[in-house]
């Protein structure tokens, strides 16, 4: 495996007390900063770093990597991490974002909020007094591309250039990938069906970003082409949480979309395959991709560990 490493900048950024709602709010050395700390922290993974600091983490989407990563990270990083389902506490309840954000500004460091309204976040960004991240929201995922970013790193040894390739759902993952990708200088190709697309204002933005970064960004409905020469192809579920009505529908619109071993012998042969999880072997992708010699998925799971803790630790000292 290759563990390249981002030479850290002679002076470290301070983003004590920010928020992250979207990597929109960053630029490329901000991240540049988290990726080269996520990669000493994977290196050197405990520490009395936030030591009597509590993250308070309200999830109104059920999980297994943002949770368990942030608990995990707030431990290891000597801080706590309290879960608070939106159920147990007055938010479920009809109390407002903007009493629970300053009730909990008063006893947390940070908060950390999984959602489906991305104004539930920004609301909660806006009257909290302590960083609020963003665990996921129906527009982005921005501890995901974030994991992603850092095992592509390590896969391919470098960023800018690189080909990565995002088949199916134009959904909150590819929007954040999209985002983060661009931004860092790699070639994004985003292929999907027709009425499936990502949001026209994200695609503007991230046309915006490859011209600043001299990365490039493409949207085409031909999944056999934008896999050509690809260093990298990334796939999701096809009905997200909350769209389980739809998944009949979206197993015929997605036909041609599944991500097999013929797709891939389109792609560069290093080509590594990612995937977010949860996955639907057989759907999505076959087993035979998720679980073979060019799967990273596992790999990138772990990531979300390392890149939280990064975030965490960013943004509480």
């Amino acid at each position: 495996m290759n563990h390249s490493t981002i030479a850290p900048s002679p002076e470290k950024m301070s983003l004590k007390g920010r928020d992250l709602v979207t990597w929109l709010d960053y630029t490329a050395e901000e991240v540049h900063e988290l990726l080269s700390l996520a990669q000493y922290l994977k290196e050197n993974p405990y520490s009395k770093s936030l030591e009597g600091k509590t993250l308070g983490m309200i999830f109104e989407k059920s999980s297994t990597r943002t949770r368990v990563s942030f608990e995990a990270g707030m431990l290891q990083l000597g801080g706590h991490a309290i879960y608070l389902n939106s159920r147990d506490i007055q938010l479920g309840r009809g109390e407002s974002i903007a009493d629970t954000a300053r009730v909990l500004s008063s006893y947390v460091d940070g908060i950390m909020i999984r959602t489906f309204e991305t104004e539930k976040v920004t609301q909660l960004a806006e009257y909290a007094s302590v960083p609020v991240i963003n665990g996921l929201c129906d527009t982005y995922h921005p501890c995901q591309a974030l994991a992603d970013a850092l095992t592509i790193l390590e896969t391919k040894g470098t960023l800018k250039g690189v080909k990565v390739v995002y088949i199916g759902d134009g959904n909150n993952v590819a929007h954040s990938f999209m985002i983060l990708c661009t931004m860092l200088g790699m070639e994004v190709v985003v292929s999907c069906p027709k009425g499936y697309e990502p949001k026209e204002d994200i695609i503007g933005k991230t046309v915006d970003l490859a011209v600043n970064s001299g990365g490039s960004f493409t949207l085409t409905h031909d999944p056999n082409e934008a896999v050509k020469g690809a260093d990298v192809v990334y796939t999701d579920v096809w009905a997200s949480m909350g769209q389980e009505e739809e998944a009949f529908k979206r197993l015929q619109d997605f036909k041609g979309y599944q991500v097999n071993e013929d797709l891939l012998s389109h792609a560069s042969p290093n080509v590594t395959f990612l995937h977010c999880l949860p996955a639907h072997r057989e759907e999505e992708v076959t087993a035979a991709v998720i679980d073979g010699p060019c799967s990273a998925v596992f790999q990138q799971a772990e990531n979300r560990l390392h890149v939280q803790k990064a975030i965490l630790q960013s943004l509480f000292i």
